[in-house]
């Protein structure tokens, strides 16, 4: 027992890495993913990637092809416009839970989130923009409590992370999710339930029309709209 406890953190090592390769654009759509190669890549027993893969198959990140081994599942545009729509619902639940449940530390730091938001689109900074962006959205998950939509919402996010970054990176699309993401900091921020879930579905629903117009080829990185 003592040594499958010793061997399954490194396992899980390798899913991780794999993953986040993934989501960060190291592997793009309908890449081959090779054992050999990502053995030597993340130096792992070929045993390890293939449980790696098979893992990940299960979350939608890859695919099994028959006779031809796995690869990078693509996401496409009708995909991510459902994906989007499971996503609002979700994370008008968490935006309307966090509202009950945060508290003064939580509220300056939310705060101080849409402050840096603010300043990252009066500068142009569209990749701190993106950053700050993502880390509103996990912490409004966290404070929110609801662990089974939190990691369905991670799922999803790493599966639809090609669409993301090309809305994240579509000029005037900061300009336009700003005032979305801070009416959601201000709801969540005044304990107002209603409010927060509704900016937050209002956000979500303002992607899925921005998705159906900018279904561009660009390149993938981290990053929720």
């Amino acid at each position: 027992m003592a040594g499958g406890e010793a061997v399954r953190p490194q396992q899980q090592a390798v899913v991780d890495a794999i993953r986040q390769a993934i989501v960060r654009g190291e592997f793009v759509p309908d890449q081959r993913l090779v054992e050999a190669d990502l053995s030597a890549r993340f130096s792992a027993s070929r045993a390890s990637v293939r449980s790696a893969l098979l893992e990940l198959t299960n979350e939608g990140l890859v695919e099994r092809v028959q006779n031809r081994g796995a690869r990078v599942r693509a996401v496409s545009l009708e995909e991510a416009v459902e994906i989007s729509e499971v996503r609002m619902v979700l994370e008008g639940l968490c935006a309307a839970k966090a509202a009950e449940r945060i508290n003064a530390a939580e509220i300056g730091e939310l705060t101080g989130i849409g402050t840096g938001m603010r300043a990252a689109v009066a500068n142009g900074d569209l990749l701190g923009y993106s950053e700050l962006n993502q880390k509103l959205h996990r912490r409004l998950r966290e404070i929110s409590g609801q662990q089974t939509a939190s990691k369905v919402l991670e799922r999803l996010r790493a599966q639809n992370v090609r669409h993301q970054f090309r809305l994240a990176m579509h000029p005037g699309r900061p300009a336009v999710s700003l005032p979305e993401h801070l009416a959601i900091i201000d709801a969540v921020c005044s304990h107002d339930p209603e409010a927060a879930e509704s900016a937050a579905r209002a956000h979500l629903y303002s992607v899925i029309a921005a998705l159906k117009e900018v279904d561009l080829p660009g390149p993938t990185l981290h990053g929720l709209p």
